[in-house]
């Protein structure tokens, strides 16, 4: 399945993060948000599979990279785990405001810590998940406990990680050391992902987090996996029993490819993908987009709402012509159609019936190929206005509108 990428960025403490956006090419099971591990990025090897991997089971995912990191502004000395939470609820914010709020939280390494601690904050989420996470975020210490007393005495010490150099601060320790107790602040249903021959995070840390969460909760080994989830396998595996384990707790996707519908024969829908100007369209057995450039503020992921009246004229235009020449026995071997629409003032307007009116003009431009006679030529000129498109637009059109659905609904 082609799944919808788009770039975005969103501010958390002043700071412009980097995201990524993976949505399916339909509706939706909700919004999620994946947390990277620690000093990886939105574009490391779990990260990128098992987002990819939930986007093909329906979910629309985001994957941003946390202060410092990536292609995130800021800088790593200054950030710490605190602020990854801070950036986790800035990534909240950013769905809520222009697609939907996230109701599943999944986090990797630290970011499966960082979940826990942001989760009880987020009201709509409704599911967490962790994946070879720490119990105690302070528990990321020992990947560079040689260095913690040099960090502490000088204050910031340069230490290698991953084959990389960050900057680690006192204030990083100092707030690693902070008592937390935000599992037991959860009260969502959690699902703990842990491979026993992780190194990196001992599976012991999996049995604290499991301990001291509530109900509902479940615990599944990725058996011979890696910390990283390195073998695409072990990725897409666990990208599965995410979507079969969430299944009790959050919606039904619907729309799950193209041909399922439930929009009645001879009706059409239109859903809103995001909180901007991307919608769904929708009939009995097809699905589509409509949308507004990016100059206007939307993400051009479809025909504009003018664009695709020009594309119900265009068409009829072409069809009834391509009808009429059959019967009729023309030797009509193509036909385009180009249309453009345009708001011009009465005076300057030969078809304004009042001064200083204004009429919608709708300009179409017939191509029309083959071995035609004149006359026959004209006769397919009149005929184009004789699509039932044409008629509709130019008759006597009355408008219902119904509102259904109660406040708060």
């Amino acid at each position: 399945m082609t799944d919808i990428r788009s770039k975005v960025a969103f501010e958390s403490n002043g700071v412009q993060l980097a995201g990524l956006l993976q949505s399916p090419q339909y509706n939706t099971r909700g919004y999620a948000i994946f947390a990277h591990c620690f000093t990886c990025g939105k574009d490391a090897i779990a990260a990128a599979r098992i987002s990819r991997q939930l986007v093909e089971l329906g979910f629309a995912v985001l994957r941003f990279d946390f202060t410092g990191l990536g292609n995130s502004e800021g800088d790593f000395a200054n950030a710490n785990f605190s602020s990854n939470v801070e950036d986790l609820m800035a990534a909240a914010d950013f769905l809520r405001q222009h697609y939907q709020a996230p109701i599943l939280l999944v986090g990797h390494s630290l970011g499966g810590r960082a979940v826990l601690s942001a989760a009880h904050q987020m009201d709509e989420v409704q599911a967490v998940v962790t994946i070879g996470a720490p119990a105690d975020a302070s528990h990321i210490t020992r990947h560079f406990a040689s260095h913690i007393e040099d960090i502490e005495t000088l204050g910031a010490v340069n230490v290698e990680l991953a084959g990389r150099s960050f900057t680690i601060k006192r204030q990083f320790l100092d707030d690693l050391a902070k008592e937390q107790d935000d599992i037991e602040q959860l009260r969502k249903p959690l699902l703990i992902l842990h491979s026993p021959m992780d190194e990196m995070v001992s599976i012991t840390q999996a049995e604290a987090i499991y301990r001291r969460a509530r109900h509902p909760k479940s615990f599944v080994s990725l058996d011979n996996a890696d910390h990283l989830l390195t073998d695409k396998s072990d990725a897409a595996y666990a990208a599965r029993v995410i979507a079969a384990w969430s299944e009790k707790y959050l919606p039904a996707r619907k729309m799950l490819v193209k041909g399922e519908s439930e929009v009645p024969k001879g009706e059409l829908e239109v859903a809103e993908y995001n909180r901007r100007f991307t919608r769904v369209v929708s009939t009995d057995h097809h699905h589509w987009y409509a949308d507004e450039p990016v100059a206007m503020g939307g993400d051009n992921l479809g025909p504009d709402p003018y664009e695709h009246l020009l594309a119900a004229l265009g068409a009829c235009t072409s069809m009834t012509l391509r009808m009429y020449a059959n019967r009729k026995k023309i030797p009509l071997d193509d036909v385009s159609v180009s249309l453009r629409h345009s708001r011009q003032h009465g005076a300057d307007c030969e078809h304004c019936d009042q001064t200083n009116a204004r009429v919608e003009l709708v300009e179409r431009e017939l191509v029309l190929k083959g071995n035609l006679t004149p006359e026959q030529r004209q006769r397919l000129v009149e005929i184009a206005d004789k699509c039932p498109v044409h008629k509709t637009l130019l008759g006597n059109i009355v408008i219902v509108t119904r509102q259904t659905g109660s406040a708060g609904a």
